[in-house]
């Protein structure tokens, strides 16, 4: 008896493309770090990118570096605070590109404060930005897709901090706001993949990125030196999970999270 099953439909080996042409994606916290570098990533293999963030002036400058370089990018001042401005901001971008079909929730905030030291404002704004954000543009973004009857690609970013804490980190909050988007992530793969909508997300490491330069600039050298290869990581080391999660060479893959620290913190 032939135990060998087929499969379903024949693929070319390797089946690993990363190209993105005639898809629209969105990512949040655009203007600097991490989120300049994704949409740059992303433009670059073929995606139209909407550049959503606070500071206009550098998503038009980076909207212009794009489009110099033969891609397509519309810059979009939005605070992911504001859940009332989310359906005007997706409507624009659906009248310049089409509907977002990729979406990277990667705007966060980082207090560096005890749990005790907080005052409620800051409570608002980091759970504002760091969870209800994402979800609320998932949300808007998969119940555009699902009209459609459209698949998609959501990418998370969380943090290292999720997983590792100690006494003295002095960001609780943050790190339990990285855990929940975490928890988001798995919680949304499910309820969407029966649409064709992947939901993954991104744990980084320490990079240097504008949010973590005055920390490393002040206390740099300690921090490195407890690390195994006593390194921080750049950007552009994540763009070969970034591009592997929202485009054909995940298709199989939602609801995980994969963490990108160079082995910096304990297991």
């Amino acid at each position: 008896m032939n135990s060998t099953m087929p499969l379903s439909a024949p693929f070319s080996a390797p089946h690993c493309s990363t190209r993105l042409d005639g898809r629209v994606a969105l990512v949040t916290g655009a203007s600097s770090g991490l989120g300049r570098r994704f949409a740059q990533v992303l433009a670059s293999e073929g995606a139209a990118v909407v550049l959503a963030g606070r500071r206009i002036e550098r998503l038009d400058a980076l909207a212009a570096q794009i489009r110099a370089a033969g891609g397509r990018a519309l810059p979009l001042e939005l605070d992911v605070r504001d859940a009332q401005a989310v359906p005007a901001a997706l409507a624009r971008a659906e009248a310049e590109f089409g509907i977002v079909d990729i979406l990277v929730n990667n705007a966060g905030v980082a207090e560096g404060r005890f749990a005790t030291d907080h005052t409620l404002d800051e409570i608002d704004s980091i759970i504002g930005t760091n969870f209800r954000a994402p979800f609320v543009l998932a949300s808007a973004v998969a119940r555009a897709l699902i009209a459609a009857r459209k698949p998609g690609h959501i990418v998370n970013v969380a943090s290292v901090g999720a997983y590792h804490y100690t006494a003295s980190s002095g960001a609780a909050l943050y790190c339990a706001s990285k855990a929940a988007v975490i928890r988001l992530t798995e919680a949304l793969a499910m309820e969407w993949a029966r649409h064709g909508i992947n939901v993954n997300a991104i744990a980084p490491g320490v990079f240097r990125t504008e949010m973590t330069a005055d920390h490393l600039e002040t206390h740099g050298d300690a921090v490195l030196a407890r690390m195994p290869r006593k390194r921080a990581g750049e950007p552009a080391q994540l763009d070969s999970t970034l591009l592997y999660l929202v485009s054909p060479a995940s298709e199989f893959v939602t609801g995980i999270c994969v963490r990108v620290d160079d082995a910096q913190f304990p297991r």
